[in-house]
């Protein structure tokens, strides 16, 4: 675990909350009953308001059931990134400056078709397969997301599962084995992160992770999704399209694609609204 010294990072000592031992050491942790009933309600009704009020977001085929940069169009959500209990959770591993880098509202049917077995943006320290991670050290955290769940999630809504101790792989999950639900690492299976409204699940950016597919009986999924990355992460609410640092006389001078990127002008991607 980690804090800012100055401007710097050291090993941070003394206690922390164990969702951060747990969240260091399997990838995971889930805080149960994190939300009060009247933040549910609150979330619940501007999340409705934006969905209601604006389009579906764009670039992909699921875009109806999300919006993006939620902490700008909602107060509520704005107000519930900075929960005392998630950023107790959080800090040990991200640091006390740590920030928002994505925020997105997820509203899936009841025919929720799941995802594909993937990490956020990671892994963050690749190794090929065969070189273990050294057990003397912690391994680092970069990012953690967490959904912050405003409907009951059991199985029967396809929560999202996770891989115990994957992140610490230095490897994507097997392309091969996409959405095989009896996916393991190191004898670890994957597990269901069922939830009740008020919890909150949280998971390192390199864990395996996916939707499972809903099941017969379900009622869809609603919540609240907050990726948290260290500072030294830039922040993706919005696209660097709409959000950069250079001049217009900058940008009209860029020759090249390559160049582009370099400047900072990124294609959308992982945590990009």
């Amino acid at each position: 675990m980690i804090r800012r010294f100055g401007g710097n990072l050291v090993v941070r000592s003394g206690d922390a909350p164990d969702s951060s031992a747990q969240l260091e050491r399997e990838g995971w942790a889930v805080l149960r009953g994190a939300l009060e009933p009247e933040r549910i309600r609150a979330m619940t009704d501007e999340i409705a308001e934006v969905f209601a009020s604006l389009p579906p977001e764009r670039g992909r085929s699921d875009r109806a059931e999300f919006r993006y940069e939620m902490l700008n169009r909602s107060a509520a959500c704005q107000r519930a990134v900075g929960h005392p209990a998630i950023l107790a959770a959080i800090e040990p591993l991200l640091g006390e400056d740590c920030h928002v880098i994505a925020n997105t509202a997820w509203w899936n049917p009841p025919d929720f078709a799941g995802g594909a077995w993937h990490c956020d943006a990671g892994p963050h320290v690749p190794r090929p397969e065969g070189v273990p991670w050294d057990d003397r050290i912690p391994y680092p955290v970069f990012a953690i997301g967490a959904h912050l769940y405003l409907r009951d999630c059991p199985l029967e809504c396809g929560p999202t599962a996770v891989v115990p101790r994957s992140h610490r792989s230095g490897r994507l999950p097997p392309f091969d084995r996409a959405k095989d639900e009896a996916l393991e690492y190191e004898g670890r299976a994957a597990i269901a992160l069922e939830a009740r409204a008020g919890d909150v699940a949280l998971f390192v950016s390199d864990v395996w992770h996916r939707g499972l597919p809903a099941k017969p009986g379900g009622s869809g999924r609603l919540f609240l999704q907050v990726h948290y990355a260290r500072r030294d992460l830039a922040q993706r609410i919005r696209t660097t399209a709409d959000s950069h640092q250079l001049s217009r006389e900058a940008v009209d001078r860029i020759a090249s694609p390559r160049e582009r990127a370099l400047l900072g002008l990124h294609s959308p991607y992982f945590y990009d609204g």
